[in-house]
């Protein structure tokens, strides 16, 4: 006979999950609580079906790796479907408004998921929209404003390393160079908005083409001014790096040149010593941990040294994306 799963609290049941700023701090930390359950019930191999015969669509406008196979993998383990639907093999293709996708696809299962991050000012809006006319929980797989799954993540792994007292700890977010392509804002903007209410003092570094979104700037200071942290901007990798915790250095694109991506990666070459490597590590405390969302350009974000160092946690930071995932969709849907 199959043990009995632990009730999970219905609080949460139906609700969005488009931006952490949505979500009180205690509705986190049932989130991050649920995560922690969830993952002990993994490693142990218990079965933990608490969504049987349940259906999460999976709407991606753009690619993913930890993303889609997180949601699939944590949707089986949860006894659930994950339906996976690439945009452009959609009718979302020929124009399907939102309004039409959010009333259809919410009557044919339980909550609906999208990625749409590489235009500014379109994710989130469009995800919104979608979220008006659905009757199940709406995702947010990552959009142009916020990554809520991927810092939900690193915060929990944040909180595996110095424990769940995080105050007068530093965590550096800064940009680095890439060549590949224009990334997303979302994760640097979902950390610095999101680290301030969990006890975290944060230092943002860029290149000064590369400001983050006004509104989410002015809700980090909020943030910090309302839960007694620190929030301040440098324009140099070596003073974010001194004296931190925790290092994020990730590349992002340019607001106003995200239509013109040429232009963005040849002005980027500017900064191509925005580099996270030994010699900058070495200003850090000595117990600090370097965090990507991956993946990592290797040789320009980060050297080989220090992703495969010591200091490095990508890879406990990249398993606890299951476990996120798994916990709002258990507590959601």
């Amino acid at each position: 006979m199959p043990t009995k799963l632990p009730k999970l609290p219905n609080i949460l049941r139906g609700k969005d999950y488009i931006e952490t700023k949505d979500w009180t701090v205690k509705e986190i930390e049932l989130a991050l609580k649920t995560a922690a359950d969830l993952k002990k019930m993994f490693k142990q191999g218990k079965p933990h079906r608490y969504l049987p015969d349940k259906t999460i669509f999976l709407f991606f406008f753009d690619k993913s790796t930890r993303t889609r196979n997180s949601f699939e993998a944590g949707a089986t383990q949860l006894g659930a479907h994950a339906h996976f639907i690439a945009a452009e093999t959609s009718q979302v293709a020929h124009g399907e408004s939102p309004k039409d996708m959010g009333i259809i696809l919410s009557s044919y299962g339980h909550a609906i998921a999208i990625r749409h991050d590489l235009v500014p000012g379109e994710g989130n809006k469009y995800m919104r929209e979608v979220a008006k006319w659905a009757n199940v929980p709406v995702l947010n797989m990552q959009c142009d404003v916020d990554h809520p799954f991927q810092t939900l993540a690193d915060l929990m792994t944040i909180r595996e390393e110095f424990g769940k007292n995080l105050r007068g700890l530093k965590i550096a977010v800064s940009w680095a160079y890439a060549p590949s392509y224009a990334k997303p804002m979302s994760v640097p903007q979902g950390l610095i908005t999101l680290m301030p209410r969990f006890g975290l003092d944060v230092v943002l570094a860029h290149p000064p083409e590369y400001k983050l979104m006004d509104s989410e700037l002015e809700y980090a200071k909020r943030a910090a001014k309302e839960n007694g942290t620190k929030f301040e901007i440098v324009d140099n990798m070596e003073d974010a790096f001194k004296d931190a915790d925790i290092v994020y250095p990730k590349s992002w694109g340019i607001e106003s040149l995200f239509h013109k991506p040429e232009e963005a990666l040849k002005l980027s070459k500017k900064y191509k010593h925005w580099i996270c490597d030994e010699k900058k590590m070495k200003l850090t405390k000595k117990h600090s941990i370097y965090m990507h969302c991956l993946p990592a350009d290797r040789g320009y974000e980060v050297t080989d040294e220090v992703i495969d160092g010591p200091h490095s946690r990508v890879f406990p930071e990249a398993e606890n994306r299951l476990h996120t995932c798994k916990s709002v969709m258990a507590l959601t849907m």
